[in-house]
């Protein structure tokens, strides 16, 4: 029912969404984040994320728990990435199941914005000019 995943790997958002397929699902829903190219109007090179795994893998656990208790949420898959990401990459999937797309679209926001104000994940936004660590949300 949960899959949580904090990994360097490339994430795979087709791994996410066959996990959360169910024939009991009438919403599947998919949050995909990347690395954009600007922030604030300044060209970003690269993001590099740093997360304290065991604590990360657990927030991110309490959430897809919370999820699941908050609405009927068949499945749910959290998975997010760490180290150097280049543009365009992909640091954070989060993919959910319910039966009706309401509470699909509904829990898979929760989880997003919950994801960034609770898990210690950080990133260090890389520019021409320097370099920034900064919160995993803006």
């Amino acid at each position: 029912m949960i899959d949580i995943q904090l990994t360097d790997a490339p994430l795979s958002l087709d791994a996410c969404y066959q996990y959360v397929l169910s024939d009991d699902a009438g919403g599947l829903v998919t949050f995909v984040g990347t690395v954009r190219n600007q922030t604030k109007g300044k060209q970003v090179l690269r993001l590099e994320f740093e997360a304290y795994a065991p604590m990360a893998i657990k927030e991110m656990q309490k959430i897809a728990e919370e999820a699941v208790r908050r609405w009927p949420v068949l499945k749910i898959s959290i998975h997010h990435r760490v180290g150097v990401l280049a543009i365009g990459e992909v640091p954070v999937i989060i993919a959910v199941a319910c039966a009706h797309r309401k509470a699909a679209f509904e829990a898979c926001q929760f989880a997003i914005d919950t994801l960034k104000e609770t898990v210690p994940i950080w990133k260090k936004e890389f520019f021409e000019d320097g370099e920034i660590w900064v919160a995993a949300h803006p």
